[in-house]
């Protein structure tokens, strides 16, 4: 082990003071993350970080390695071989990363992009060990345990990734199409990162091996570990498991390759699943680091960003062609492009749209921007900074991008500084370069028959889109001969799973609670860690109170009152809370309204006053109502485009019966918000709006006397009155539930339900029924994912859960399988359902038990965990210790228990299914299961034309 340097990451927020308006005595606080550095004779560079907060460690292992390596006729391969290295390595079994970090109590994933590959877990600090061991094993002693039918069974899973996050989302092919025209053939950002199904399909175990040996070396990798362990032990357990993994394969480091465009370059897409035109406009900048990607990063945020910038003045002001416009630079390593997006209201042509950008432009370049706008970004870099180093793992990720992509861990002090170098010159500067009067790649993606909405000399872009095919068995590969092999050798038996330390103790935070004179509760932890605040206040009702006659009216309530106050323009009340770096906004839930903030602590006063202002001086803004309105209704159009969508409108109406309000969409209908008035959102807030309905729930570096005092205001001024609460008539349970089929035509999946109304959250059985569930489908060690994902094929992930609410809400069981799976996907849902409930025993209550009791140790780390536990409390009556008292209640459960509580709430003949996807392919398939009545519904979950299809 060769020690290289031990660094202390230093951010001096001095340089900030000028961009505040009001001093504070602690501007120049000092920001640290501690950290040492130092690597291994294989190359293998390890940074190790202290964090004693919580009783959890984090482990990040960021390969060098991404799309951008990947070879002609390979595409994806980067991304298919990061689901490969979760499967099994020579002495970890097959799925333990699946199934045994999640019974650990932990937490894990991995990620692909151009350039990179990370994997990572974050554990309870006892099982530091065993997850450095599983590390170690995939990265030196994998290769040797991977098979043909290893492979072969991948495929569709990620084929599968590919159909869910791609092919069946409208405008899913608009980054392929923009890499194609911005990146000629031969670069390595010609490609997606998902890559092109038939290459996923051609590839072989050579080629896994090949990457493998070239890409997975210890020297092209970085490995962090965060959190609470002692350091030489921690050394010792890395060079112990790591430190004999030989160097091997590819460690270069790929030099930029930016491009240019000689010509601008326009196409266009008739989209399946779009129901509006969308324009996007990219130009060719820099990689990642470049001088200039800092003010190309500020030119973004400028151009579109608030309500005084030049785009979003021309197209959602001024012409109203679009509810909202964006502009951002996105750097990689070896190049970057400059996005300006616009998805237009139903109807808008496209060339309206183009020329309203290059309108804005020109005033842009005439009238420059104010340097208040530039110190508006400027500030919130403090609150970002303390955001992204919140958690153990934001640490880590920070810690190894910068060091496997800067050679420092300690980057983001001169990252930052960058940031906060920018001037007003540099933006315009950047501007000239690479926008003004620039060839960029113009993208028209329009729905189906919508041609002559596409910008003028677009040519029709060249697109892969996947067949619909008849329903056919999908099978998974048979075991062959690849499977017996020769063990690498070791120093160590490292067949040997490392034994667990002591199980780590939990204390959980203390909870303090009080009430403002004018009744609202407040709920708060006070934690130093950092000097950050969370908060939110809840107002029970939300979409509950909304008039059933016209569904959307609380949502529009809160969109409406984030535009300006009594005393602030809508422009005004951004530049107040951007000046201090705070986050604050609303929204509206089923039962409750929930105003949140987030702040660095020193101006949590003024970030109060403000929130203050928002919900006592509402501004009532005419031409903000109608713009929030047509923007609604154009988002109730777009939302017909998601199958996922529909589904959930449909089970709602099926679950609740269409007299519930919770049948209606919370957003309302085309007709609903149509007929809504400003005077609607008026007599919602009037009626609605108290502190007898209101509570608090704060999580940060704030004491409760300051809390209390910063809300003076609010409890001298807001008078409390009765809210009234209507009651709905819940809907029984379908003693024989049925199989609802909404079309979706062409559907590269379908998307699956099978659902029941189960409980409230307060309900006595709500827990147990989460307990009987981990084995079944909450998390990926759960039947539902293992059989449907891994040993079939058909999906991407299969999960169950139930739902929290006050009201009585769903158990449901979900998925989005191909399309050509869908009556076999369903079939296998209602058999392992049903073989889960009878072949539950004392193993699968055990695994429950431990990893539940395991997993508090991630319950309290974050500010947002903090605040997570609050609003349950407040929101759901829990008492304040209700998770030790859940944990015991979990020890004294039997099997007995489970199975009871399975048996009322998991009883697939009162569940209804419901699929969206292309009946006219699966339909006949899925009626021919026997099952169940299928009832064929219209996308409101309306049966069409009143028919009942048969059994």
């Amino acid at each position: 082990m060769r020690k290289l340097s031990t660094w202390s990451l230093l951010l001096f927020i001095g340089i900030m003071a000028a961009c505040q308006p009001s001093e504070k005595t602690d501007d120049k606080a000092e920001l640290s993350i501690d950290f040492e550095k130092y690597v291994l004779p294989n190359g293998l560079e390890v940074v190790l970080h202290e964090d004693k907060s919580d009783p959890i460690a984090a482990v990040a292992i960021q390969m060098h390695v991404g799309s951008s390596r990947e070879k002609p006729g390979r595409t994806g391969f980067a991304h298919f071989f990061e689901h490969m290295l979760f499967q099994k390595s020579e002495n970890v079994e097959e799925g333990a990363f699946f199934k045994n970090i999640n019974d650990l109590g932990g937490t894990f994933n991995g990620g692909t992009w151009t350039d990179g590959t990370v994997y990572y877990e974050v554990v309870p600090k006892d099982a530091l060990e065993r997850i450095l061991w599983m590390e170690a094993d995939r990265m030196g002693f994998f290769i040797n345990a991977v098979t043909k039918k290893d492979l072969e069974d991948e495929k569709p899973v990620v084929q599968n990734e590919k159909r869910q996050r791609v092919d069946n989302q409208p405008y899913g092919h608009r980054s392929y199409v923009i890499k194609k025209a911005l990146y000629p053939e031969g670069h390595p950002y010609n490609w997606e990162v998902i890559g092109e199904l038939e290459d996923l399909q051609a590839a072989t175990l050579d080629d896994v091996k090949e990457f493998y040996n070239n890409w997975y070396g210890p020297n092209n990798a970085t490995i962090v570990v965060a959190g609470d362990y002692d350091k030489e032990q921690v050394k010792a357990w890395i060079e112990k498991y790591f430190g004999e993994i030989e160097s091997r394969g590819n460690d270069e480091v790929m030099s930029p390759k930016p491009v240019t465009l000689e010509e601008t370059k326009k196409l266009y897409h008739e989209d399946d699943y779009a129901k509006v035109p969308d324009l996007r406009l990219v130009f060719p900048t820099v990689e990642q680091y470049h001088p200039d990607s800092w003010a190309l990063s500020a030119l973004g945020e400028i151009l579109s960003q608030g309500k005084r910038a030049v785009l979003y003045k021309k197209l959602v002001e001024e012409t109203e062609y679009a509810p909202s416009v964006f502009a951002y630079n996105s750097s990689s390593e070896l190049a970057g492009e400059f996005n300006i997006g616009i998805r237009a209201k139903d109807g808008v042509d496209l060339d309206s749209v183009y020329v309203a950008v290059q309108e804005a432009m020109d005033e842009f370049e005439k009238e420059g921007f104010s340097e208040k706008d530039l110190q508006r970004i400027k500030a919130r870099q403090e609150t970002s900074f303390y955001n992204g180093i919140s958690s153990i793992l934001g640490k880590a990720f920070q810690l190894s991008s910068y060091n496997e992509f800067k050679g420092n861990p300690g980057y983001i002090t001169e990252d930052i500084n960058n940031i906060l170098a920018v001037e007003k010159e540099d933006v315009m500067r950047v501007y000239n370069e690479y926008i003004k009067d620039k060839p960029a790649v113009i993208t028209s993606f329009v729905p189906q028959g919508q041609l002559e909405l596409i910008v003028d000399g677009s040519e029709r872009a060249t697109v892969k889109i996947e067949e619909v095919k008849p329903m056919e068995e999908a099978t998974m590969a048979d075991a062959d001969q690849d499977a017996e092999y020769t063990k690498t050798p070791s120093e160590i038996d490292r067949s040997k799973e490392p034994a667990l330390g002591d199980m780590p103790l939990i204390t959980p935070p203390t909870i303090y609670e009080t009430k403002l004179a004018n009744g609202m509760e407040i709920l708060g932890i006070q934690n130093d860690e950092l000097p950050l605040v969370n908060f939110s206040i809840r107002l029970k009702g939300g979409g509950l109170l909304d008039d059933p006659n016209k569904p959307g009216i609380a949502n529009l309530v809160t969109d409406i009152m984030q535009e300006g106050t009594k005393t602030k323009t809508p422009e005004e009340l951004e530049d107040a809370i951007g000046q201090i770096g705070a986050n604050i906004g609303m929204y509206t839930g089923n039962e409750e309204i929930v105003i949140y903030g987030n702040c660095l602590a020193r101006y949590f006063d003024e970030t109060v006053a403000l929130i203050e202002e928002m919900i006592l001086e509402p501004r009532w803004d005419v031409d903000e109502f109608d713009r929030l309105q047509k923007s609604q209704i154009n988002s109730i159009k777009q939302r017909n485009a998601n199958p996922n969508a529909i589904a959930s409108i449909v089970a709602n109406k099926i679950t609740y019966g269409e007299n519930h309000i919770f049948a209606k969409p919370l957003s309302g209908t085309l007709e609903s918000v149509e007929s809504i008035s400003i005077d609607d959102l008026k007599g919602y807030y009037e009626k609605n709006f108290s502190p007898s309905v209101a509570a608090m729930q704060i999580a940060g570096s704030v004491t409760q006397e300051q809390v209390k005092k910063a809300l003076s205001g609010l409890s001298e001024k807001w008078e409390s009155k009765e809210v009234s609460f209507p009651e709905y008539e819940m809907k029984g349970v379908d003693e024989e539930g049925k199989i609802y089929f909404a079309n979706f035509a062409n559907a590269k999946q379908s998307v699956i339900r099978m659902q029941r109304l189960a409980v409230e959250r307060s309900n006595p059985d709500y827990y147990p029924l989460s307990v009987a569930n981990y084995g079944l489908g909450g998390n990926s060690g759960g039947k539902l994912f293992q059989v449907l994902r891994e040993e079939k094929g058909y999906t991407y992930g299969a999960y169950s859960n139930i739902s929290s609410s006050t009201q009585k809400a769903p158990f449901a069981a979900y998925s989005s399988v191909k399309t050509n799976t869908t009556p076999q996907s369903v079939a296998t849902f209602k058999e392992v359902i049903e073989d889960y409930k009878q072949n539950y025993d004392s193993a699968e209550l055990e695994k429950a038990r431990t990893a539940l009791i395991r997993k508090e140790a991630r319950e309290y780390e974050t500010l947002g965990q903090k605040l997570n536990v609050l609003q349950q409390i407040s929101s759901y009556g829990l008492p304040k210790d209700f998770i030790k008292q859940n944990q015991e209640e979990l020890k004294a459960y039997t099997v007995e228990d489970m199975k009871k509580i399975m048996d009322q709430y998991m009883n697939v003949d009162q569940m209804n299914y419901i699929i969206v996807g292309d009946a006219e392919t699966q339909l006949e398939g899925v009626k021919a299961l026997n099952i169940k009545q299928v009832v064929k519904v219209d996308e409101d979950g309306n049966p069409v034309d009143n028919k009942i299809e048969s059994m």
